[in-house]
């Protein structure tokens, strides 16, 4: 049995579910799933959580993600990126000022709302939306919040001719961001805020968490490996951002049988994921705090 984590960068033309299908073919397991689906167009870091992993993927499907992506100004297209038709009878793209952009990104930085695109794997009455925008249909959606914890331009910059600035066709932004958020979204709201339309050109996940591109392996790198065993980060590393309890000696194996345990000097929230340990370390389960009782109750059990 394979148990652990690989960070995959997803090639363009793969859906979240070609890369997990190809990986459990590689690995030779059918217990292979995956956080944070990334569109097909777009490519970077897919994390892929192998055997009891799979059960931690409630832990780590809110992290922060972080793209780099390409707007193109000029147009809009019904999927909000490049695969998509356009909106408008406008095919050409539209030069467009850096200075004009920059002048209006404060407006996405922070809290805000987004309106979750057709082309979204969101589900409203038990169907994805883009189920229903194949067949050409429009569905009342609610906007949510989500967090833009920054976002910048990073280029290129833009030529000049007689010492004058020149606009540009496409903007290159690095944008960190909450779960959930629809860089699509976030593409088109910035071209109507400068007065034009535009769409997602580009888009590369370079974090998910504490997982980032350097870590990753293409699908090619990972079937050329001996010992496949060697690309995986262990389970423990995935949930190392939460607080930690050694269990005594005498509490482990009725952690395994899923019974509580007094959390004795334990300092946390009500309710909060904890991670509970041997003396060596290892991680035996994630359990909840539960404050009126003063327990932990473990309820991903891993060994």
């Amino acid at each position: 049995m394979i148990d652990g984590i690989l960070i995959i960068d997803k090639p363009a033309g793969f859906t979240s579910h070609d890369v997990v299908a190809k990986t459990r073919r590689i690995l030779k397991t059918k217990r292979v799933g995956h956080t944070g689906t990334l569109d097909p167009f777009a490519t970077g870091v897919l994390v892929a959580l192998i055997g009891k992993a799979t059960r931690l993927a409630q832990f780590l499907d809110k992290a922060e993600k972080e793209y780099l992506a390409t707007i193109r100004f000029g147009f809009e297209t019904d999927t909000g990126d490049r695969t998509g038709s356009p909106k408008s009878k406008v095919q050409s793209p539209k030069p467009i000022g850096v200075a004009i952009v920059g002048a209006v990104l404060d407006d996405f930085r922070g809290e805000i709302e987004q309106m979750p695109p057709m082309y979204s794997a969101k589900k409203i009455e038990g169907k994805k939306l883009y189920e229903h925008a194949r067949k050409g249909k429009t569905i009342d959606r609610k906007p949510i919040v989500v967090n833009i914890n920054k976002l910048e331009i990073i280029g290129p910059e833009p030529p000049t001719v007689d010492g004058l600035t020149l606009g540009l066709e496409t903007v290159n932004f690095r944008v960190s961001c909450s779960a959930g958020t629809y860089i699509r979204t976030l593409a088109e709201d910035i071209g109507r805020k400068v007065g034009t339309g535009a769409h997602l050109a580009e888009l590369r996940r370079t974090r998910a968490g504490k997982f980032a591109l350097e870590q990753s392996l293409t699908l090619e790198q990972l079937e050329q490996l001996d010992d496949k065993r060697t690309a995986l980060i262990q389970m423990e590393q995935a949930v190392s951002h939460l607080p930690k309890f050694t269990l005594s000696d005498d509490r482990i194996e009725k952690t395994k049988n899923g019974l509580s345990t007094l959390a004795i000097d334990a300092k946390l929230n009500d309710g909060e994921a904890v991670q509970m340990v041997d003396n060596a370390g290892n991680l035996i389960a994630i359990g909840f705090y539960n404050e009126a009782e003063n327990i932990i109750q473990p309820k991903v059990v891993l060994v």
